[in-house]
């Protein structure tokens, strides 16, 4: 077959005739030449709103294929290869024990799912609850504001990503096809195919939940096995090796090989490991805040007229202070929620949160500065604890509520107290606040220099009435679980996985580094 890149369709034409008229004219012949087409990438251009277009990427296949290739010389043609996903079990060495995956965020269960298919019978440990179960007890704190640690939107099986915008886009770059391999398990257990050649493509938290669901019941199929409310508190070593894990203080399970797929929110986890003398290193990450504007300004913005005609506009926002520090837009959610994520008593955190339809009234993103080593202390936790402070400090703001401001009384540094326009679209009770009072005077100068700059490029954006919900600290963890070219720590058997260990971010990524170490193992050793 051949591939035809950067076909370029109006969004309010007929796309299939469209299409294949365009296709005709880059390969130069006729359209009853062209015998089948294939879509394999779709993108949206609206750089120029007035004229926006659907560009494509197709598979074509053609009368006289050979003869086309040889005389079309466009950079936009050539022949199409085979993309597929592959991986045989070539380690040599002999497990004692069955492989243990703990947590059942997209890392752990994107791993536990190759080694299930290749017949390791992985055993998956979560310390959360199941997600039918999980779902209740999170709308129960957003009801009531009573907190279960180990089961909230931070832990529980799904991980974190189930209570998000469930968005798979990444820039990863992927010769060996893990990315296809990752939306193909979501598709074979209930994504929707467009995800398959979506450019930013999402399946919303209601979609997540349930592909979740079937991923986990394949898994039991094929001999895998998940333990819920079953956290790791300790693991047993001998001869810098692993050699069994102990869960909830007290059962322990031998094993040769422990997949630390955490999450970036296991605080207690990272203090276990470290007194377990498990190299760890800190990274940068970013703070900041949750903005909200009405959709259809977002829309209009993005789209003009055209928006009616098209999905939920999404955006991505960069800027850099005077003082070369970094301000960015980060986990935007179209037509979604703000959601109090909070996982520690007394501490809170916010997230963002959208169905597939992304049909809420806001669309919402994190505005984040980067925190970089100088801004903190020597200490290995000092990223840790600068999180928790500041997630103190907004719950205590809002007396446990989300704390809300308007961006002009937020500039003028003065407590809101009454909202304009925009209404706050959040799981979760708030209260209007002054986010000054919680995030450092670095944090919210870089974020007041941002907002102009932020409204040329999307108009609106620094209306006086945006909302600022607080606080985004859980952008990426703030530690590396250092690991050798094998994906291994220090300590032979124990393999660091996704984001929690400082390795993805993002449901994709994760689910890509699940794969990675799951293809160390398969490397190492056998099934048998």
């Amino acid at each position: 077959m051949i591939r035809v890149k950067q076909i370029k369709v109006p969004i309010r034409s007929n796309q299939e005739i469209e299409i294949k008229k365009r296709i005709g004219k880059k390969l130069r012949i006729k359209e009853e030449e062209i015998e089948s087409i294939l879509i394999k990438k779709k993108s949206i251009d609206a750089r120029d709103k007035n004229q926006i277009y659907y560009i494509y990427e197709c598979d074509c296949s053609v009368l006289k294929e050979e003869n086309i290739l040889r005389h079309n010389k466009s950079n936009d043609v050539s022949m199409s290869l085979p993309e597929e996903y592959k991986i045989e079990v070539t380690g040599k060495l002999s497990l004692k024990h069955r492989p243990i995956i703990v947590g059942s965020g997209p890392a752990g269960l994107f791993c536990s799912y190759l080694l299930a298919e290749l017949g390791y019978r992985p055993i998956l440990l979560e310390r959360g609850e199941q997600i039918e179960e999980r779902i209740k007890t999170v709308e129960h704190f957003f009801q009531t504001g009573e907190l279960n640690q180990n089961s909230n939107i931070q832990f529980g099986e799904g991980g974190a990503g189930t209570f998000s915008d469930g968005k798979l886009n990444t820039l990863t770059k992927d010769k060996e096809n893990r990315i296809l391999k990752v939306f193909q398990i979501f598709v074979e257990n209930g994504a929707p195919e467009e995800i398959l050649i979506e450019n930013k493509p999402h399946i919303g938290t209601d979609i997540l939940r349930k592909v979740i669901v079937n991923m986990r019941n394949k898994i039991l199929s094929m001999g895998g096995e998940f333990h819920y409310n079953s956290e790791v508190t300790d693991l047993e070593i001998e001869n810098n090796h692993i050699t069994g894990v102990i869960v909830n203080e007290k059962e322990i399970i031998p094993t040769d090989i422990v997949v630390l797929a955490i999450g970036h929110s296991a605080r207690n986890t990272f203090q276990m490991l470290r007194e377990k003398k498990i190299e760890m290193r800190k990274k940068n990450f970013a703070v900041g805040v949750r903005v909200e504007h009405k959709r259809e300004m977002i829309d209009n913005s993005q789209y003009g007229e055209n928006r009616k005609y098209l999905p939920p506009a999404s955006y991505k926002l960069t800027y850099q202070t005077s003082k070369n520090r970094g301000v960015y837009s980060f986990c935007m959610c179209p037509g979604g929620y703000v959601v109090n994520a909070s996982s520690e008593k007394e501490c809170l955190v916010v997230n963002g949160m959208s169905n597939y339809q992304r049909e809420g009234e806001n669309s919402n993103s994190a505005i984040v500065v980067t925190i970089g080593k100088d801004d903190l202390e020597e200490d290995l936790f000092s990223g840790l604890e600068f999180q928790r402070e500041l997630e103190r400090k907004a719950y205590l703001a809002g007396s446990g509520k989300i704390p809300v401001q308007l961006l002009k009384d937020f500039i003028k540094n003065q407590k809101s107290i009454s909202l304009g326009e925009i209404k706050p679209n959040t799981k979760g009770d708030y209260q209007l606040s002054n986010l000054n009072r919680i995030l450092p005077e670095f944090v919210t100068e870089s974020i007041k220099e941002a907002f102009p700059n932020f409204g040329k490029k999307i108009k609106g954006f620094d209306r006086e009435d945006t909302l600022l919900l607080g606080v985004e600290t859980r952008t990426s963890s703030p530690l590396v679980i250092v690991r050798d070219e094998e994906k291994e720590s220090n300590v032979k058997g124990i393999y660091p996985c996704g984001e929690g260990s400082g390795y993805s971010g993002g449901i994709t990524t994760s689910a890509i580094d699940g794969i990675k170490v799951a293809e160390s193992i398969i490397k190492k050793y056998n099934n048998k």
